[in-house]
């Protein structure tokens, strides 16, 4: 007996940490940034609350099925309606409810805090990639275009002998990543030069839409530096499945060493390039020289007036 049960705790063990393996990747990520961590704690408290409450509700509804059926006698109460029973079931949803909104309103009146920062990064989105401008700070004036790099571009159509296996990060890198300082608070102008897309990167827990002619502003401080990818979150078209976003996050040292570099070096090809749209092979071109030239497709595209951030 003592071995049955101490095997079946065994068990029960394996399958929870499996569970809980598998919930955490399917759970939106904790996060670099303190906002970020606060996202994920207002997300678990109403996901707990919820839980709660379904455990209450269902449970109550088994065990009245199971309690009051009709095979053991019970007959049904003769009455339409209990005043305190409604009094309190709704009391206790508007207290609920209440206790959601309180948290709930100091992470959003903080996710719209941008006051006090350190670096302002302009983001413009187009058809089908992004364009960064560093407004002001060490690198003012920077800007450049960030596409998804030129490796999955080739194994997209299986050119110059690459598939999807032979690239790092299939469909996730770019050939420019932003770049950003660690531990510093960073404002973001987003807007868009053609239709609406979305800057998403999970980890800083938050997206905001990049419209047309419109300002949208956040902010972020991620003090752990390394790689975070995103991707455009709002359907733009034809290759909205190929927007991604590469945010490299640096200690102070490596980071003036980019800014030194990006002021005092010459401009590459994604800041002197215009903004075509790197098309998508058209069909029969799945040569690497009928790659390349839908890359460098200059066809005149709709814009709209530029939009542009003010200081505050």
């Amino acid at each position: 007996m003592k071995a049955a049960l101490l095997l079946c705790g065994v068990g029960l063990t394996g399958f929870s940490s499996t569970a809980l393996g598998g919930f955490s990747a399917l759970n939106m990520p904790r996060g670099p940034t303190s906002l970020s961590q606060d996202v994920y704690d207002l997300h678990m408290l109403v996901f707990w609350i919820c839980v709660a409450i379904g455990v209450l509700v269902f449970g109550a509804i088994f065990y009245s099925i199971f309690a009051h059926r009709k095979s053991r006698g019970v007959k049904p109460a003769q009455f339409s309606h209990s005043t305190r029973l409604e009094v309190v079931w709704t009391v206790i949803p508007f207290v609920i409810l209440i206790g959601m909104a309180v948290p709930a309103t100091k992470v959003l009146l903080d996710m719209e805090d941008v006051s006090d920062f350190d670096l302002t990064v302009k983001v413009t989105g187009y058809q089908w990639m992004w364009h960064y401008e560093y407004m002001d700070g060490e690198p003012e004036g920077t800007e450049f275009y960030s596409a998804m790099d030129r490796d999955t571009r080739l194994a997209r159509i299986r050119a110059d002998g690459l598939t999807p296996r032979d690239v790092d990060n299939y469909l996730l890198e770019v050939d420019n990543p932003l770049v950003l300082p660690a531990g510093q608070r960073v404002r973001f102008l987003l807007t868009s030069n053609d239709v609406i897309h979305s800057w998403w990167v999970p980890e800083f827990g938050w997206k905001k839409d990049t419209i047309p002619g419109f300002v949208n502003e956040a902010w972020v401080q991620v003090d752990e530096p390394g790689v975070y990818r995103g991707q455009c979150a709002e359907l733009c078209g034809r290759d909205h499945a190929f927007m991604p976003i590469v945010v490299v996050v640096k200690e102070e040292e490596d980071y003036l060493a980019w800014v030194e570099e990006q002021v005092n070096g010459a401009p590459g090809e994604a800041q002197l390039a215009l903004p075509g749209v790197p098309e998508v092979p058209r069909p029969g071109e799945t040569t690497v020289e009928g790659l390349l030239a839908n890359l460098n497709d200059d066809t005149p595209r709709a814009t709209v007036p530029e939009a542009r951030g003010g200081e505050r």
